[in-house]
């Protein structure tokens, strides 16, 4: 577990450990849910594999945010 701090402008720095363990690399897009008071921070390219972990999540729209966003 990693703690990060919010910056002025609301920006979070992905820690070394995080990124290097999900192979996440700049300019790639992360989708942010929240769900009961929770973060959850998901690389684009993990979000199928991910349906599973987040129980009753909706994710009908996430494809439809993706190709809106990018």
């Amino acid at each position: 577990m990693e703690t990060v701090t919010v910056s002025p402008k609301f920006q979070i720095l992905i820690p070394k450990s995080v990124r290097a363990e999900l192979n996440i690399k700049s300019g790639e897009k992360l989708t942010m849910i929240e769900k009961n008071g929770v973060l959850y921070v998901i690389p684009n390219k993990k979000i199928k594999e991910s349906r599973g972990m987040i129980s009753g999540l909706d994710t009908r729209n996430l494809r439809y945010e993706n190709e809106r966003f990018g």
